[in-house]
């Protein structure tokens, strides 16, 4: 089949990739001038199953009006005139119920599992680099009720398959050396030894390259400006270069798969389909570490902070933070500052603060953090990848790969609700 994917992130790049092995003619569509330029750019760096808690719980309504109005809050709502944003707030609060949030962090740590097997498989057949490392994910607390938490979050995981694995101080200290400088106590964590870390923009690019290699077609600098619908089906994409001469084109296709992360809720609407995504803008800070830091080398997550460390070469990646605030994508000092006042807390020799560089995304959010994967309402051919929030770079391999084999007609291995 001729296959037209929208976006060159990490997931419509690992889409293409199964969809090209299996044999199909692949197009990518993406406005920038090269993949993983948006969301992929400089993301938190986390291969991390272990983070598959989803937001909506049974606390986190009260949480967030604590955090009302507190401008470096982990998660802070700026409540506008926008029903997307207000639908979303209200279908989130009905995914807090103990039974919802439970089903759906089984559904992310079998997704998540699926996709870290699939992007293991996916390296050693092509090789490629991206500052990985496979030394686990370690969660460390600072406080003592929020490890009491999760303890009993760890016992659900590891009730689908996930070893995150209870630790003591002294053993959180033995796995990452780096925490014994931190100026707040350390009262416990928990360690996913199978997790990994590494670079989303270059893993994405790469892949890109192998795609390439494999017969792909990219189309960059290219807007994506619609969907020509025929009855039931998508015929074509309607695009344009970025160019001088802005050619405007239809692409046919014979199957279109919609990988735009935060702005696929807007390609649809003029379908008629309604598609709960909203932007949660995230906030990272790359900082040098030089010869003689004391950076972390295992990758680490604060849960009291929404912060998580990740270790890139001679970079130390600070990423966190989730800001609902629409398309909105200009950098805030304060959530920027507040990354590395936390970073000098608990890592304070990790490296040169004052070089660090910041840089913000949209991470395309669903109420229940379950991405919608699958054939997308009544249209035949047309398919989404989507909504995988804080969690694109850990599902990107797994969904990549499960929406090559739903648009083949077979049911891929892992039980998840697929569309």
């Amino acid at each position: 089949m001729r296959i037209v994917v929208l976006g060159a992130g990490v997931v419509g790049v690992s889409s293409a990739w199964y969809l090209a092995r299996a044999g199909h003619d692949v197009t990518v569509v993406e406005r920038q001038p090269t993949a993983g330029m948006e969301t992929s750019f400089a993301n938190g760096g986390q291969i991390s199953v272990c983070h598959a808690e989803p937001w909506a719980g049974p606390k986190a309504p009260w949480k967030i009006l604590q955090w009302l109005g507190e401008e470096d809050a982990p998660l802070l709502f700026r409540l506008k005139a926008d029903w997307a944003q207000w639908r979303w707030g209200l279908r989130f609060l009905l995914e807090c119920t103990p039974e919802r949030a439970r089903k759906n962090l089984q559904d992310l740590v079998r997704l998540g599992l699926y996709s870290r097997d699939a992007l293991q498989a996916l390296r050693a057949e092509t090789g490629i680099q991206y500052d990985a490392l496979t030394r686990g994910i370690l969660h460390y607390y600072t406080d003592e009720a929020e490890f009491a938490a999760a303890v009993r979050a760890a016992a659900l995981m590891r009730e689908v398959g996930l070893d995150r694995e209870i630790r003591n101080p002294a053993e959180c200290m033995q796995i990452e050396p780096a925490l014994a400088h931190s100026r707040r106590p350390i009262v416990g964590g928990t360690y996913t030894g199978s997790d990994e870390s590494g670079d989303a923009m270059k893993f994405t690019q790469a892949l890109a390259e192998k795609c390439r290699e494999a017969g792909v077609r990219f189309l960059y600098d290219t807007d994506i400006l619609g969907l020509a619908r025929e009855g039931d089906r998508i015929g074509g994409v309607v695009v344009e270069p970025l160019a001088p001469e802005r050619e405007r084109q239809v692409l046919s296709a014979d199957a279109v798969l919609v990988s735009m992360g935060s702005y696929s809720p807007l390609l649809l609407r003029p379908l008629g389909i309604t598609l709960d995504v909203y932007p949660a803008k995230g906030y990272s800070a790359t900082i040098p570490v030089r010869e003689g830091d004391t950076a972390p080398s295992v990758a680490m997550t604060d849960d009291g902070s929404k912060i998580v460390f990740s270790r890139l070469g001679n970079r130390l990646r600070v990423a966190g933070t989730a800001e609902m605030n629409g398309y909105n994508l200009e950098l805030n000092p304060v959530r920027c500052r507040a990354l590395i006042e936390r970073t000098r807390e608990i890592f304070p020799l990790a490296g040169d603060f004052d070089a660090a560089e910041f840089w913000t995304g949209l991470r395309p959010s669903t109420p229940s953090n379950l991405p919608f994967i699958g054939r997308a309402g009544r249209f035949e051919n047309l398919w989404l990848n989507t909504g995988h929030g804080t969690l694109g770079w850990t599902e990107a391999c797994g969904s990549g790969k499960a929406v090559a084999e739903l648009i083949d007609g077979r049911r891929p291995e892992v039980d998840f609700p697929f569309l």
